[in-house]
């Protein structure tokens, strides 16, 4: 038996290797009672079969959180994301021959992929969200779909915090699709940005960063590490860098047991999946810090895709993600504040309930 299996799932965890390539991938298909599994294709050359689980279990419960039509999924494929464009092609066209028979899993963008990929994919296979515009999809990066959604779960969690979006000091560790557009939108609110990171080192500076400038120098394929404003410190640090608010947009894990009573922000929205440990949350909540749980706030990239999915429109699709955002955060928020439980316990709680009612209406249940 998958030494990670439950009541919930998974419903299949897949191995696939292409030598002619070569492929290395791992797709989870957790849980489809509510329908079929939404979840992005990771590429990333250190990931295992226990982060893929951990991220379709996640999927699972944002979907069901966020009131979508979807069960969750993960894939990882194992690689560097940046291999040269032909070989990452070559890659993932084979990934998505491997899985052509696999449908109850829709696969979307995550960390190494993006809109191009997936129009790969579904050149394929005929199936994949988060397309290109110009083939009748929503691109759920450059609309900056999670930033959304990570923003309004910060404006809903406001009262609860008491950190005000306009005049709020930020670190985003990991400045990529997702930390880069919640850095632009919280400064548009007034909020200033005062550290940030990508895979290749971190910078601050106490007085803000012109966040518009910053993003154009990032896309000019530039890191961060080496803008020429603000200080250089050493990635580890960024944890502990003077702030109200730390959004990780990052890999799983980057807060744990070891760095955690090193933070000083007193709200985390979780921009990445899985950003951290269960033993970082209980030590942050027992400082009174507002940790808005990572199926909660960044659901907007999927709520995204469900919408690209079943036909909607762009403007739909943000719409969406606001409000379901941030009625999911002020309701969490609210219970757990009411009930003195860590907002992930009482978000499971929301998400598991709605699964297994789902389960309870299938064949053999």
């Amino acid at each position: 038996m998958f030494e990670f299996a439950d009541d919930l799932g998974p419903a299949k965890v897949i191995e696939i290797y292409d030598p002619t390539t070569p492929l290395r991938a791992i797709v989870v298909v957790d849980n489809v009672a509510i329908g079929p599994a939404i979840g992005g294709v990771r590429m990333a050359a250190d990931a295992t079969t226990e982060e893929c689980f951990r991220l379709a279990r996640a999927m699972t419960l944002k979907n069901a959180a966020a009131g979508l039509a979807h069960g969750g999924g993960k894939s990882v494929i194992v690689a560097d994301p940046a291999l040269p464009l032909e070989r990452k092609q070559a890659l993932l066209r084979s990934f998505a021959r491997a899985i052509a028979d696999v449908r109850d899993y829709i696969p979307g963008p995550d960390m190494g992929t993006n809109e191009t990929a997936m129009a790969w994919i579904r050149d394929e296979i005929g199936r994949a969200v988060g397309l290109p515009r110009e083939i009748g999809g929503i691109p759920l990066d450059e609309i900056g779909a999670t930033g959304v959604g990570l923003v309004a779960a910060l404006e809903a969690a406001q009262e609860y915090s008491g950190v005000r979006l306009d005049r709020a000091r930020v670190v985003v560790q990991g400045f990529g699709s997702v930390g880069m557009h919640a850095a632009r939108l919280l400064a548009a609110r007034g909020a200033r940005l005062v550290g940030v990171a990508d895979s290749r080192g971190a910078r601050v500076d106490a007085d803000g960063f012109d966040v518009a400038d910053l993003i154009a120098f990032k896309r000019a394929g530039r890191s961060v590490a080496t803008y020429p404003r603000g200080r250089a410190i050493a990635d580890a640090d960024l944890v502990g860098v003077d702030c109200d608010i730390l959004v990780p947009a990052a890999r799983p894990d980057v807060l744990r047991a070891d760095n955690v009573d090193r933070v000083k922000a007193m709200v985390i929205a979780q921009g990445a999946n899985i950003p951290a440990t269960a033993e970082a949350e209980r030590r942050l909540a027992e400082r009174g810090v507002c940790v808005i749980p990572d199926f909660i706030a960044n659901a907007g990239g999927v709520i995204c895709a469900a919408v690209e999915y079943h036909g909607g429109t762009q403007e739909q699709a943000l719409a969406t993600i606001v409000s379901k955002v941030g009625a999911n955060t002020h309701e969490v928020l609210a219970r757990a504040a009411n009930e003195r439980a860590l907002p992930r316990r009482v978000a499971m709680t929301m998400a598991v309930e709605r699964v297994k009612r789902a389960m309870s209406f299938r064949r053999g249940s």
